[in-house]
């Protein structure tokens, strides 16, 4: 069982996850570098899977890294790029190097890229509890089955929130066990969420997201440039004074 899942069904200990940096050029010690400052700090660390809608080095290659210089990773699998063959492709890649924690989302999208979206997100939960009965999707055996501590994203700031609830719910009964949830400056959104998911899906585990930023330039990046992401013109004017 990993350290992460063991925390959050075990004990009442707080716990912090974080997203690994996305990897380019570098190589290993670059990972080596990020690894060492993450480690003292987080029970688990996302693996992103092309964050932002770019192109960098694979989701299970970076959480192979992660996990080979002592840091818990949770890989991230992104419906965007990936039809379900790849999908599964990558899940039984993470399985054959002892990784557990995964999560899955459907993810936006950027112009430039040929969208695939063959499952959504909890389409793609599915499978991965249907890899831990020990089989695939097409019904082909796999055993011994996958030992997944399953996840996702979800997003308390996007309309229409009622169905973000709803969306949380659909994603517990196909399996998630814990969701990160996306940034937003909208607190009373994000505490409306959280009280319809512990009265809906009592249990699942959500995990808010803090972020640090040096400037409203980055706020303004965010707002135009990340998927899901939308920051309110007050909010980065009030950071910019």
């Amino acid at each position: 069982m990993s350290e992460f899942r063991n925390l959050l069904e075990n004990s009442k200990e707080q716990v912090f996850t974080a997203e690994f940096p996305a990897i380019d050029a570098g190589g290993m010690t670059k990972v080596e570098k990020y690894a060492k400052e993450f480690a003292p700090w987080f029970t688990a660390v996302n693996s992103t899977d092309n964050t932002s809608a770019h192109a960098h080095a694979s989701n299970v290659a970076v959480a192979i890294a992660m996990k080979l210089h002592g840091l818990e990773p949770i890989m991230q699998i992104v419906c965007r790029d990936k039809n379900r063959l790849a999908i599964q492709a990558d899940m039984a890649g993470a399985n054959l190097h002892g990784i557990e924690n995964i999560s899955l989302l459907t993810a936006g999208d950027e112009p430039e890229t040929r969208r695939v979206f063959d499952l959504d997100g909890p389409q793609a939960i599915k499978v991965a509890t249907v890899l831990n009965k020990g089989t695939y999707l097409s019904g082909r055996k796999y055993l011994p089955p996958s030992n997944f501590y399953i996840g996702s994203i979800e997003n308390p700031f996007a309309p229409p929130h009622e169905y973000r609830i709803e969306r949380a719910a659909k994603k517990v009964e196909a399996g998630a066990r814990y969701l990160q949830l996306q940034i937003g400056d909208n607190p009373e959104l994000l505490a409306k969420f959280c009280i319809g998911v512990a009265e809906t899906s009592p249990g699942l585990h959500l995990f808010p997201s803090i972020i640090l930023v040096k400037s409203a330039k980055a706020l303004r990046r965010m707002d135009s440039s990340v998927p899901g992401v939308s920051i309110s013109k007050e909010f980065i004017e009030k950071v910019e004074a």
